[in-house]
């Protein structure tokens, strides 16, 4: 990075610390040397991974989202426990969200959830190999349905607004460039 970009932390609070996430307000000295406060979420990451069938379907699941009061398409995905790798993270949310188990897993690329106000870094994985288990195991406060779709109806559904997940459009896109999904 550009030393002449960076951002220079003075000093700082933390407002609130829960089982997911932390909020801090720092002080900071900008390039310019104005100051200036900024709130971030604190977030140790996550995993969301691309299930793809045999047959070339992808495994989504349709989960309701308290923040915006619906229910979205998404790919599964599940935040790291401490020190966890994404990968193993990726293999055992797939399994809790969807009961699927993948014998492959492979990372498509990493990026930032919304880097303007959370640190929260994402780790995309393809997992193929599916087999279906009885393993379905969402966490108590998740409800989730699980769809099968056809690749074709991935870019439909996103052109259509029926998938507005930024995990899930900057997952398909890593695949996309990876040549995945055509």
């Amino acid at each position: 990075m550009s030393n002449s970009m960076r951002e220079i932390r003075l000093d700082g609070r933390q407002v609130f610390s829960g089982r997911v996430l932390r909020l801090e307000v720092d002080r900071v000295r900008m390039p310019d040397g104005g100051e200036s406060v900024r709130e971030v979420v604190r977030h140790r990451g996550a995993a969301v991974v691309l299930p793809i069938l045999d047959d070339g379907r992808v495994v989504l699941v349709r989960q309701f989202r308290y923040p915006i009061g619906e229910a979205l398409l998404e790919l599964p995905a599940g935040t790291l426990e401490p020190g966890e790798d994404p990968m193993v993270c990726a293999a055992r949310e797939l399994t809790e969200e969807t009961g699927y188990a993948a014998t492959s897993v492979t990372p498509l690329g990493r990026f930032f959830a919304a880097p303007g106000y959370t640190d929260e870094g994402l780790q995309a994985v393809l997992a193929t190999g599916l087999q279906l288990t009885n393993d379905a195991e969402p966490d108590p406060d998740e409800i989730i349905e699980t769809e099968v779709v056809e690749v074709d109806d991935l870019v439909s559904r996103i052109v259509a607004g029926e998938i507005r997940d930024s995990k899930t459009l900057a997952t398909i896109l890593l695949a996309r460039v990876h040549g995945v999904l055509e």
